[in-house]
């Protein structure tokens, strides 16, 4: 009898850990085709995400080969890269209406700044306004018949079920580089360091925040970054300074050549 009460007990556990490495191979798989589906809609721009990996005991998590594409009419391959993002948080928050994520943190991401002679008109500045388009929604049209129609039973519709909110309790940016390509001067281009970024504990209310309302903080974050950054190339490109990669598709691995003057004042800026 005792054999058969071990037998069931070692058999439990054996099922309670398959269970728990199907939910968690369940949940890599739903955030990432979640990702890879809403992000798209939102930014109006493709994402790419290689991999998740979320643990349901710690709340620890790694997020590997994120790509944020430009928008139609830009010509570098896409705006952001991210390595590797890792993050944490607190598994018991996941069954409940606003998941509580204690830090996020992306490490070196590879940021490419495409614009023209004005900074404020850039393909970050183009995919934060569509967040903020489709964050904002559209009043729905109305229909307007010449007759009423008459009366038919219908079912009643379907409560939307309510999106999970979100708390972010530290969101942190490092070792991020810019890549700025000027359009308008043949694609000069140039690479420069963007100063860590430190974001506020978002969503700390009992109401927390929206993954749109999270994405469009982090977007904004970034792009006043990076056209801060990119301000003292593009003035120094405009004067006539000249670098040695042009080719906008390989940004990535340009490396800062000056072969003209106007150099100067941005080595000192940096």
């Amino acid at each position: 009898m005792k054999r058969i009460i071990i037998r069931l007990l070692i058999g439990l556990v054996v099922v309670v850990i398959l269970a728990v490495l199907a939910g968690g191979l369940f949940l890599d798989g739903a955030i990432k085709k979640g990702v890879e589906t809403f992000g798209p809609k939102l930014t109006k721009v493709d994402i790419k995400l290689q991999s998740v990996s979320l643990s349901l005991f710690s709340g620890a998590g790694t997020i590997k080969g994120l790509v944020v594409g430009n928008p139609e009419g830009y010509r570098t391959p896409s705006a952001i890269s991210v390595g590797t993002a890792t993050l944490a948080l607190k598994p018991g928050s996941l069954l409940s209406d606003k998941i509580v994520i204690t830090s996020i943190n992306v490490q070196g991401p590879e940021i490419t700044f495409e614009t023209e002679l004005n900074v404020n008109h850039n393909n970050l500045n183009q995919i934060l306004a569509n967040v903020q388009g489709a964050a904002g929604g559209g009043g729905q049209e109305t229909a307007k018949p010449t007759e009423p129609a008459q009366p038919k039973e219908q079912a009643p519709p379907k409560a939307a079920k309510p999106a999970k909110k979100l708390e972010v309790d530290e969101f942190v940016i490092s070792g991020a580089k810019v890549h700025v390509s000027v359009t308008t001067l043949s694609g000069q281009a140039a690479m420069i360091p963007l100063p860590d970024i430190h974001l506020p504990a978002m969503g700390t209310g009992p109401d927390g925040i929206t993954p749109a309302e999270l994405t469009e903080i982090v977007l904004g974050a970034i792009e006043k970054g990076a056209a801060q950054a990119a301000s003292g190339a593009v003035s120094d490109i405009s004067k006539g300074a000249v670098y040695v990669t042009r080719d906008t598709a390989n940004t990535g691995s340009n490396a800062l050549q000056n072969v003209t003057k106007g150099l100067g004042g941005f080595l000192k800026k940096n």
